[in-house]
């Protein structure tokens, strides 16, 4: 799997031959996977600088790699432990932090960044603390069992039994999402086309029988305070919010872009009232439909586009 991840600390004064400087792009993807917040992510990984410049003057720091990785799944810990009280409480369903490309970056840029999807960011959000930090150690950045089990401050034993259950969540959960990025935007198109006709039976024959549309507003923009479910309802859902848009907005654009390196669209305009609408849709596709939509609308999660 690919990791999509581009953070503020490329900003950071890092000398260039600071060993920590070979590893932070490593370490902001770990980061994001496993919180699915940037802001977050940085956070950890400057902490985790802040650790490394107190420590390496004691020179006991061996294999600088495994040490850095292990002190940044364990901050993670702890800000997924800390998460997790603050998203009972956070109004509405809670997406990740997209990481939004646009179709003309430079190629350079874009070759900075590593991929995740939001599909699979949505779903590793239901796994508990200890079973997201064994995943992602594991299974994406092939870490040992018995150095994850020294991130948890647990056994070998009880680090794969954590990844083994999260797998399993995974599978269980997760949105189906095989399309390349061609079918995906082609998809897209189709149903922004139809949602903007207002045919309900068009828009609802690109949707899969399970598809789920999710908002998150984060209590600031109105969004749904929960899933929509089903062809049926994520049609008129979305039929309704185009007709709304076409009535209360000026100045709107679609632009495609790619969201987390899937297909997805930037919407930017402004209500008849002065206020400003900003958001991030992104979808996952499979077999020639929509399974899952996503769509990021609180201002705090929409930084890294807020000044395109």
């Amino acid at each position: 799997m690919r990791h999509l991840l581009q953070g503020n600390l490329a900003q950071n004064s890092f000398m260039p031959s600071d060993p920590f400087e070979a590893e932070r792009t490593r370490l902001l993807a770990v980061a994001y996977r496993m919180l699915g917040s940037r802001a977050e992510a940085e956070d950890v990984v400057q902490e985790a600088w802040l650790r490394y410049h107190a420590a390496r003057s004691g020179g006991g720091i061996q294999d600088l790699r495994a040490w850095l990785t292990t002190i940044t799944g364990r901050l993670c810990l702890d800000v997924l432990r800390s998460a997790r009280v603050r998203r009972e409480a956070y109004p509405g369903p809670w997406l990740p932090e997209p990481v939004v490309s646009f179709l003309d970056d430079p190629a350079e840029k874009v070759a900075q960044r590593t991929e995740v999807s939001l599909a699979l960011l949505v779903v590793l959000e239901r796994l508990t603390p200890e079973q997201r930090v064994a995943v992602v150690l594991h299974d994406a950045f092939a870490m040992p069992f018995d150095e994850v089990a020294a991130v948890l401050n647990t056994t070998a034993g009880a680090a794969r039994q954590h990844a083994s259950r999260g797998r399993r969540a995974v599978a269980e959960g997760r949105s189906r999402h095989t399309a390349d990025v061609t079918e995906q935007r082609a998809v897209l198109e189709a149903f922004l086309t139809a949602a903007s006709s207002g045919d309900l039976s068009a828009l609802a024959a690109v949707l899969a029988p399970e598809v789920v549309a999710i908002g998150d507003g984060g209590g600031v923009v109105s969004a749904g305070r929960r899933p929509v479910i089903g062809p049926d309802r994520v049609a008129r859902f979305y039929a309704g919010i185009i007709g709304r848009l076409a009535r209360d907005t000026r100045d709107v654009t679609l632009e495609p872009v790619l969201v987390n390196g899937d297909a997805g669209v930037l919407v930017r305009g402004a209500y008849a009232d002065g206020r400003r609408l900003l958001s991030v849709l992104a979808v996952a596709v499979a077999d020639g439909r929509i399974t899952a939509l996503y769509n990021q609308l609180n201002p705090a999660k929409l930084g890294s586009v807020d000044d395109r």
